[in-house]
């Protein structure tokens, strides 16, 4: 060994975690290692550039940074960079800046890998035990984006102003210059409200901007006596305070409003505008939103719809966490449905009765990827009559289902669509088809409860759906001998991993040498939640909304339900991201991946992911037992 490499071998016994290597390991290494100088001021690594190696501090110091610019960290002698760009998909995480002249010593990232394999306590030093290096591989990628993590409660800074129905314009308009805001809620005092929270609709009636007030009242000559009730836009959309910024930006658009009230359990806390959240999302996604709508036929819409994939790969590509695209390709496959319901009701004239259209699944959950197929139903009036109503729903139902099949979202293989009569039911067939199945578990009643009991208003009489909801939250919760049924069925998908912790790969078919990140990874973790967020009364239907309230009822053990959050993001991100590699790569995406494909690091966490997956659906076993339901 050289002087110089003799020096470095020197130097990195001294530091974790180069001091629990064998020594001939450690010599071999300092072989390989090659040496690289900053001056002070210098940018190391930029976000998001390729990563080839480990940096060690020789002498000098550093700083790292999230995207956002903010310090992260800062390093001296003996200090460790680089790591978790080589551990997710070697690309920079962090930006480092030399605040020094600096000298590093650089570590090749296959040679990186290789000591990771080889040396148990080296590569523990980069990875925290069990669910703790999970969570940290989640949270770290969480970080790199606050832009997935901002919720529009973060965007209130004001008490929510309101008046009441009776409230003269002339109050309102004064009262606005008073408080220098753009709008305010109108209340009425009289509506009853619910004993249970979840239950209570509010008593936000409607909303009264200053526009309305220049458009309806001065324009129009009204006198300034006239009261709230005869001006406010009513019923406006509500969005609950934990809801992410994102989703308040897709809802305005979707809906056409400017001013979105946000409420905690149903209670107004305050309202945020158009403009107080731009500035946290781009627009790709929401401008597609916008070209949705705009469409005026089914061919239109058709062409359109080839953009969904760029789409995807853009969002994937720009750090959204998987709650983000979830909800994202939700909201554009609800756009979808309700563009093709209205061009539905232009060809075919007004529905005879009221109606509500429902989604399904993924979609419902705000859960949806790029590879999906369609699940809905229709919800309606029970003055519905078959003879008289029956064709004119018929058409309506195939004209949305083909429509969406023209766009890229498949026909439903098992016919849980609304173009199938059987799924065409008023509201009391609905509570009556929900409370069999609640009532008698059978096999066929429990695949449709997994399916059916995550639904979703998209058109029409949307309360129709949230009522369903209620009523499936009350019952199930209500029902030990459903729950314990709806338990064992979620344990029937079970993760992909053999008795030695190694992965279990299909043998046969088209994806021979993969497994299928859906049907064993985010689909059961999805069924495991759902039992207990049953089991606790949630009305909630996204499956990290559904975590909040299982730990805020205490269901589970201390930091389980943390483990089944991180667990089930990491095993979306991997999916998604390898959707969006096979998009980029010019092949059809699917839900199959060959694990030979990721990273060491990366099969680690997934191979947690998966064994927490496993031990939850272990745990439903013993919470929910066949004979009496609950312990």
């Amino acid at each position: 060994m050289q002087i110089e490499q003799l020096e470095i071998a020197q130097f990195l016994q001294g530091h974790s975690p180069f001091d629990e290597l064998p020594e001939e390991a450690l010599s071999n290494l300092a072989t390989q290692v090659e040496v690289a100088y900053y001056r002070a001021g210098t940018e190391i690594l930029n976000y998001g550039e390729d990563i080839n190696d480990l940096y060690v501090i020789r002498s000098g110091a550093v700083e790292s940074y999230r995207r956002s610019g903010e310090l992260y960290n800062r390093m001296d002698s003996g200090g460790i960079f680089g790591q978790m760009g080589l551990m997710m998909n070697r690309k920079v995480r962090f930006p480092v800046t030399a605040i020094e002249d600096t000298l590093v010593y650089c570590i090749d990232a296959d040679v990186f890998s290789e000591y990771c394999d080889k040396y148990e306590v080296f590569a523990d030093y980069f990875e925290a035990e069990g669910n703790v290096r999970l969570h940290q591989a989640v949270t770290e990628h969480a970080d790199s984006n606050d832009l997935t993590t901002a919720k529009v409660k973060s965007l209130l800074h004001r008490d929510v102003v309101t008046v009441t129905l009776n409230t003269s314009i002339q109050e309102v308009a004064s009262l606005m210059t008073e408080e220098h805001t753009s709008s305010v809620l109108v209340t009425d005092p009289d509506k009853p409200i619910s004993n249970d929270p979840e239950e209570d609709d509010g008593q936000v009636v409607g909303i009264i901007t200053d526009r309305d007030i220049r458009s309806k009242v001065v324009a129009q000559g009204l006198s300034l006596d006239v009261v709230a009730g005869d001006v406010m836009t009513r019923e406006p959309i509500l969005l609950d305070a934990n809801s992410y910024v994102f989703e308040a930006v897709l809802a305005m658009l979707r809906e056409g409003q400017h001013h979105l009230p946000i409420v905690h359990k149903r209670k107004p806390i305050g309202v945020i505008t158009l403009s107080d959240i731009l500035r946290y999302e781009s627009q790709s996604s929401l401008l597609l939103v916008r070209g949705i709508l705009a469409q005026q036929s089914v061919e239109d819409l058709t062409h359109y719809a080839n953009q969904l994939p760029n789409v995807f790969v853009r969002m994937v590509n720009e750090d959204a966490n998987s709650h983000m695209i979830g909800t994202a390709m939700a909201v554009i496959g609800r756009t979808f449905k309700q563009r093709l319901l209205a061009l539905a009701q232009e060809k075919l004239g007004p529905p005879p009765v009221p109606y509500c259209f429902i989604a399904l699944g993924s979609m419902a959950r705000d859960e949806q990827l790029i590879v999906t197929d369609q699940d809905n139903a229709m919800i309606l009036d029970d003055s519905y009559d078959e003879a008289q109503h029956g064709d004119y729903f018929q058409q309506l139902a195939d004209f949305v289902c083909d429509g969406l099949a023209a766009c890229g979202y498949a026909y439903c293989d098992g016919e849980i669509m609304a173009s199938f009569k059987k799924w065409r039911l008023t509201r009391s067939q609905w509570r009556e088809t929900f409370a069999s199945w609640i009532a008698e578990p059978k096999p066929q009643a429990l695949l449709h409860s997994s399916i059916f009991f995550d639904l979703d208003g998209v058109w029409g009489k949307i309360k129709w759906a949230d009522e369903l909801k209620s009523f499936i939250a009350t019952q199930g919760r209500a029902n030990k001998r459903f729950l314990a049924n709806l338990a064992t069925n979620a344990r029937n998908r079970t993760p992909p991993l053999g008795f030695f912790k190694g992965f279990v790969l299909e043998h046969d078919g088209a994806h021979k040498r993969a497994m299928n990140l859906k049907r064993r990874g985010t689909a059961p973790l999805s069924d495991v939640i759902r039992v207990h967020a049953l089991a606790v009364g949630s009305r909630k239907q996204n499956s990290f909304e559904r975590l909040e309230d299982i730990i805020d009822a205490k269901l589970l053990p201390p930091g389980k339900a943390q483990d089944l959050r991180d667990a089930l993001e990491y095993i979306a991100m991997t999916r998604i991201r390898h959707q969006a590699w096979q998009i980029e790569q010019g092949e059809q995406p699917d839900n199959s991946l060959d694990p030979n494909l990721l990273s060491p690091f990366e099969q680690r966490n997934l191979k947690e992911a998966f064994a927490i997956l496993e031990k939850a659906q272990s745990f439903l076993k013993f919470r929910y037992q066949t004979n009496n339901g609950l312990n």
